[in-house]
């Protein structure tokens, strides 16, 4: 007993009762905090949701930009003015190179298509199997598509398949989806070939790859980066994107891993923590 009458013994912290409901804010401290915790990953279904509300808005958003057409052509003939200056305008020749070859030209479409599979199972490897880099890719593709909103904008850019004369629109004529997603691809909505996201996307599959291998598996992690150099070939074969298009790509990927890193200091600085997550730490 102490002078105060009470025992030197700490007093157990007090137990919520059944069907309590937690304080304002709650849910929300508790998802900051597990974004706070490294080396651990995030409920699968509560990822799962939130990556796709995610997607939806990116998508709803993105979709709502690149509308002036007129501004799109003029900004193709721009773009291609600075590739002829370069001596980098290769997107008519390459693309009359892949159209007479019958093979490599469906293989392209598939490319094209299907490399959202990879996207995906890149997402869910690094989910499942390397937990420890798995916030710091996932910020990195989050950062991609907030950074990339204002450039498609800004700057809406008609692709070479509409803007560049004699370039023939291999997806459109070997293409494996349905007659209304065809029709889309046909007559878009909106135009913004720059940056080239196809490129993009294939960059940071490069990039979780890497960054989950590269302490254990060096040459695995290396080979990763053969997939954006394959979509950035199929994409300028197929009439989709300009050489100058890949480049924003490069930037694109470098600004989102710089602005994921920021952000991760920035939790790991001022994490978001419950006072029970704190003491557990100490002990």
């Amino acid at each position: 007993m102490n002078a105060s009458g009470h025992s030197g013994h700490p007093r157990p912290a007090p137990v919520a009762e059944a069907g309590a409901k937690p304080a304002t804010g709650g849910i929300a401290r508790v998802w900051a905090t597990g974004l706070a915790r490294r080396g651990r990953r995030p409920g699968a279904l509560v990822e799962l949701a939130f990556l796709l509300v995610w997607l939806l808005l990116f998508t709803r958003l993105d979709a709502a930009v690149g509308k002036d057409f007129a501004a799109a052509a003029a900004n193709a003939r721009d773009l291609r003015a600075v590739e002829h200056t370069l001596h980098i305008d290769i997107e008519l020749a390459a693309n009359r190179w892949l159209s007479g070859n019958p093979v490599l030209d469906h293989l392209a479409v598939y490319v094209y298509r299907l490399y959202y599979a990879v996207i995906a199972g890149v997402l869910l490897w690094v989910f499942i199997r390397r937990p420890g880099v798995y916030r710091q890719v996932r910020r990195t593709m989050l950062a991609m598509t907030v950074l990339v909103l204002p450039v498609h904008r800004a700057v809406p850019v008609s692709p070479p398949r509409f803007a560049l004369p004699g370039v023939v629109d291999i997806v459109a004529r070997h293409d494996i989806v349905g007659p209304a997603a065809r029709q889309n691809w046909i007559h878009p909505s909106h135009l913004t070939a720059m940056p080239s996201l196809h490129v993009g996307w294939s960059l940071w599959c490069a990039y979780a790859v890497w960054t989950a291998l590269r302490g254990t598996c060096p040459r695995a992690a290396l080979l990763s980066w053969l997939f954006p150099v394959l979509m950035a070939a199929t994409v300028l074969t197929t009439g989709n994107h300009y050489v100058l298009d890949v480049a924003g790509s490069i930037v694109l990927l470098a600004g989102s891993v710089l602005a994921a890193s920021i952000w991760g200091n920035v939790v790991r600085r001022f994490p978001f923590r419950q006072p029970d997550d704190a003491s557990a730490g100490r002990a």
